[in-house]
């Protein structure tokens, strides 16, 4: 049966390819071509919360896409059996969906949000760096990149991707000339915006609000709120586990911002199952209770003629939005902020700054020895590039895809005598 729900102009890509028979929709092709990329693959050894490795049973960037992923086909299925907007031969397509949560953390570095922070400075003269930026570079130009062409993603795809749409230098102009710290995308990305709303001219304003940011495709929106289950649920699961989420802790934090723990309240739940010993069965029943929190409603804008990937809102039920936002406010006080966490960030940010030191010299600033320090196709593609800006998002992109061990061991390879091996696999 045809998915009346989507069109031609949704399921183009952005390149022609050959026609061919296949059993599969556009979109799975999609999803199918996200699991098998070593991008995907090297998600397993990059930092959620804690780093990876750590223990066997923290979460790392791959087990959180795999859960954001399981969780936003749940919440698409619920609304297609719900909702009186949609209909058997009219709805969200779940594939695509799951594509696109499976491929929202895709560009982050290693050492989580240290590693973002740590490479968007690196990059300050050249158009910074930023995660989800960098998932669209990946999905559009870096994947396969034998051809230079990315994985050619469908038009709805790269479009379920796209939390954030402003330019850095335009968040950079409405700050005053101060570079952004996140929540942009390359300037030289603009033709793949263009592409996505078929050169048409984005109506809304930057700031104050960034409501261009509030404005995102229906699948997308589902990958966005999926994401916000999974990171104050399930991170939070993980704290208590680490032993940074304590009966304590939290009664103490509770009294310090004046937040109710009594029995009843949000925080007086996790209170009891911590106590209990019952955390990840309080985890799974609150994700249940978020999924089903959400409806659609029907929206009119410059692209919901277009396209019924733009017709609809998702609307999250408020009080479900402020348990979740109050999860996440205790995790990030908590946890985040901790001396050890950022320990560890320190750390990490060291080892990427040095390694980019290293690697720049050699490569970028011609002050280097002749030494071989990047795989051969990686110091092939950037010597034979001219152009500054390009050589140093190349040298970006290498650092961008090292996972925690990998940049690890390039670390004490250069820096820690009596470290490294001939035999070693770099």
């Amino acid at each position: 049966m045809k998915n009346r729900f989507y069109n031609a102009f949704d399921t183009e890509r952005m390149f022609e390819e050959k026609a061919g028979e296949d059993y599969r929709s556009a979109f799975q092709i999609d999803r199918d071509r996200i699991l098998h990329t070593p991008a995907f693959r090297k998600l397993q050894s990059k930092t959620q919360v804690f780093w990876s490795g750590e223990y066997d049973f923290y979460r790392t960037r791959l087990t959180h896409s795999l859960e954001v992923a399981q969780i936003g086909r749940s919440i698409c299925h619920y609304l297609n059996v719900t909702s009186d907007l949609l209909g058997e031969d009219y709805f969200i397509d779940g594939d695509l969906v799951e594509a696109s949560c499976l491929s929202h953390d895709l560009g982050h570095p290693p050492f989580g949000h240290a590693g973002e922070k740590s490479l968007n400075a690196l990059m300050a003269g050249h158009g910074g760096f930023e995660g989800n930026a960098q998932t669209l570079r990946l999905l559009t130009e870096r994947i396969f990149s034998v051809s230079k062409r990315g994985m050619n993603p469908t038009r709805a795809f790269l479009d379920g991707v796209l939390k954030y749409k402003s330019l850095w230098s335009e968040m950079k102009a409405a700050n005053e000339g101060k570079n952004p710290k996140n929540h942009f995308v390359y300037d030289e990305q603009t033709k793949y915006l263009d592409w996505v709303f078929d050169g048409r001219d984005f109506p809304l304003e930057l700031s104050p609000g960034k409501p261009r940011e509030a404005f995102k495709s229906i699948e997308c929106q589902i990958m966005d709120w999926a994401d916000d289950v999974a990171y104050s649920l399930n991170d939070l699961a993980d704290s208590v586990r680490a032993g940074f989420l304590t009966i304590e802790s939290i009664e103490r934090w509770a009294s310090l911002n004046d937040i109710s723990s009594d029995e009843g309240s949000a925080l007086g739940d996790l209170l009891r199952a911590i106590r209990k010993g019952k955390v990840e069965p309080m985890v799974g029943s609150r994700i249940g209770k978020y999924l089903k929190a959400v409806k659609l409603e029907e929206d009119i804008n410059f692209m919901s003629a277009e396209t019924n990937r733009y017709h609809y809102k998702l609307v999250i039920d408020d009080e479900v939005k402020r348990e979740s936002g109050l999860f996440k406010k205790l995790a990030f006080e908590v946890v985040f902020r901790s001396a050890e966490l950022n320990q560890l960030e320190y750390k990490g940010n060291h080892m990427l700054v040095r390694l980019w030191d290293a690697l720049e010299e050699e490569y970028l600033a011609g002050a280097g020895a002749g030494y071989k320090l990047l795989p051969d196709d990686v110091e092939a593609e950037i010597r034979s590039t001219e152009d500054e800006s390009s050589k140093r998002r190349l040298l970006c992109d290498y650092l961008a895809s090292l996972t925690d061990s990998a940049a690890g061991r390039l670390y004490q390879r250069l820096f820690v005598p009596g470290s490294g091996s001939i035999g070693d696999l770099v």
